[in-house]
């Protein structure tokens, strides 16, 4: 079976609160992109004592048993029994870049073995079996523009942007730890949420939706502010770091030329 997972960005990111658990409470918009990755699985007849996943394209800095595919197929096998699998998973979303690919991945592999062993396991069920893998893996599960709060897994439903707007996503090559990207944010309370002014138009975005990570990182990284504002003097209607960074999109109306300097940092460029 072979399935596309796909990456999200961030529309706006607020962090409200530092919960006694060590995670942290937030606001934000949830988008998916049409960036994905590539994952197939097969019931591998052969293999005797663990399964085998192979990984190509990007590099992935952690060994395989710490891997989320891994360690989606050990939840489940808690409760079903799941014969040993070889796996095969090409990288084209970055890790560390804020995107979601290793959350993207865990749920739609997650939702591929419910289906292809016939599980009948619930979309709730699902969602909370993901929770325990990844504070942003619930979305994925039915990978449709939301509002989350909390971790990331109180979702509602929110209306997708017009059609015909353009997207230009950057990967700087910089990986931004959790702990890094925290160090420096102040619990926002009382003001609109992003939520809010997601209802606004496009236009009137800018300056108003707003990444708390991006005061941090910005300074850490100046390199991911000059991104940014590439893709605003190269005529983005708004541009954002997604997530806690490092990656950096772009929303236009009409099919941006690309400046000389910013190619080689395209992961993706199209319709959103």
């Amino acid at each position: 079976m072979v399935i596309f997972p796909k990456a999200k960005i961030n529309i706006g990111l607020r962090i409200t609160e530092r919960r006694d658990d060590g995670y942290h409470d937030l606001q934000t918009i949830f988008y998916p992109v049409p960036l994905c990755d590539a994952l197939e699985f097969v019931v591998d007849e052969n293999l005797h004592e663990t399964d085998i996943l192979v990984t190509t394209g990007l590099p992935i800095n952690c060994n395989v048993g710490n891997n989320l595919i891994i360690r989606t197929l050990q939840k489940l096998r808690e409760k079903y029994p799941i014969p040993l699998l070889s796996i095969h998973l090409h990288k084209k979303i970055p890790m560390g870049a804020g995107l979601g690919g290793g959350s993207s991945d865990a749920a739609f592999f997650l939702k591929a073995l419910n289906r292809y062993f016939t599980l009948e396991i619930s979309d709730g069920e699902l969602k909370e079996m993901a929770l325990s893998i990844g504070s942003d893996c619930p979305f994925f599960i039915d990978c449709i523009p939301a509002y989350a709060e909390g971790r990331g897994e109180r979702l509602s439903v929110v209306k997708p942007l017009p059609g015909g707007l353009h997207l230009v996503l950057l990967d700087p090559g910089i990986i931004i730890s959790t702990r890094e990207a925290y160090s420096g944010c102040v619990p926002y309370r009382g003001g609109p949420t992003p939520s809010d002014q997601y209802k606004k138009d496009i236009s009137e975005w800018k300056g108003l939706i707003v990444n708390d990570f991006e005061k941090t990182i910005f300074v850490n990284h100046p390199e991911i502010a000059t991104l940014k504002e590439t893709l605003y003097n190269s005529g983005a209607v708004y541009s954002s770091m997604s997530g806690s960074g490092s990656s950096v999109y772009g929303l236009f109306r009409d099919t941006p030329v690309i400046p000389h300097e910013l190619r080689s940092r395209v992961i993706y460029s199209g319709s959103l």
